[in-house]
């Protein structure tokens, strides 16, 4: 295996520093950023998220609390917990943790939060203000993959700026909290950018179009779904996939794996994240670091009665 991986822990520790200095400095000012998330079910995946997030954001002296309801919850019940976190001046940031039970609306959901609390954008101004280039918030999955190959290709010597221009980015998965805004982040960056889905696969077109990438985002939420005949030689592999699978070991533990399969990627890719401890880490900290930007923006507001709508809060695509 002579692929590089690319350990996102160092990466997220590096991000966490600035963020928890951007805390102690909003703390000086009497402001504590708090997030709240929204647990629909009791979902695998989001369980393990909804912890790792609310251990970070105590770490961090963020506020933070969890509203928890049942799988048979009536869309009702979901909207007005939303609500009351939108009216809660304690609550900053709301995260709604998918997947909600099929009988929620997402729109209907996602349409109901304030969008200056909104900090994962899918609400729809958010998302239309990612599409055009004018992010209020930049979504964390995301956001992650491109912090974690921006700070790659620096380390190896290569600057983003010139690396994306001349480079082909195929995004693999069209969900509206992954694939699409990468798409985005990929434009934004100057990259030729083929997005792909389920469809492709259908069709037999897939393998095509990965074969293409120069940098490859795979989020498709199924375990082992691209192996080395998906890939060319010299690839940059991003796994998003989280997929509990049963330990083949007969332990009966669940394993948390990606959509590459990792052994055989490695043998072309000149480098690669695994699952877990790729970009899962640094998302952690990018959704605590959307969190801080919304509690900075709305304390200035608070403070100088200016308008709620004006979007650029988290500074840009980079985020940096």
């Amino acid at each position: 295996m002579g692929a590089r991986v690319i350990d996102g822990r160092p990466i997220a520790g590096e991000l966490k520093k600035r963020v928890a200095s951007e805390v102690e400095g909003l703390a000086a000012r009497g402001v504590r950023p708090g997030l709240a998330t929204v647990l629909v079910g009791e979902d695998y995946a989001a369980r393990a998220y909804e912890r790792r997030v609310g251990g970070l954001a105590a770490e961090l002296g963020c506020r933070y609390v969890c509203e928890r309801l049942p799988r048979e919850a009536e869309e009702a019940d979901v909207l007005a917990v939303v609500g009351k976190l939108n009216a809660d001046p304690r609550v900053s940031g709301i995260l709604v943790l998918r997947p909600l039970p099929g009988h929620i609306s997402e729109p209907a959901v996602f349409s109901a939060l304030d969008p200056l609390k909104d900090i994962e954008a899918v609400h729809p101004v958010n998302a239309g203000l990612l599409a055009l280039g004018r992010p209020r918030y930049v979504p964390s999955t995301p956001a992650a993959c491109f912090y974690l190959l921006d700070r790659y290709l620096e380390r190896s010597g290569r600057p983003p700026e010139e690396f994306y221009p001349r480079s082909t980015v195929v995004v693999v998965g069209r969900s509206n909290n992954v694939g699409k805004p990468a798409v985005s982040l990929g434009f934004a960056r100057g990259a030729a950018v083929i997005s792909c889905d389920a469809n492709a696969y259908r069709a037999g077109r897939l393998r095509e179009h990965t074969l293409k990438a120069d940098a490859l985002i795979v989020a498709a939420g199924v375990a082992g779904l691209i192996d080395e005949s998906y890939v060319r030689e010299g690839v940059i592999a991003v796994d998003v996939g989280i997929n509990p699978v049963a330990d083949p070991g007969g332990s009966g533990r669940t394993l948390l794996v990606g959509d590459l399969d990792f052994g055989s990627v490695a043998r072309k890719a000149e480098a690669l994240t695994p699952v877990p401890g790729g970009v899962g880490p640094i998302t952690d900290v990018w959704l605590l670091k959307n969190t801080v930007a919304a509690g900075r923006g709305l304390a200035f507001r608070a403070q100088s009665g200016g308008e709620r709508g004006a979007p650029g809060i988290s500074g840009g695509y980079g985020g940096q």
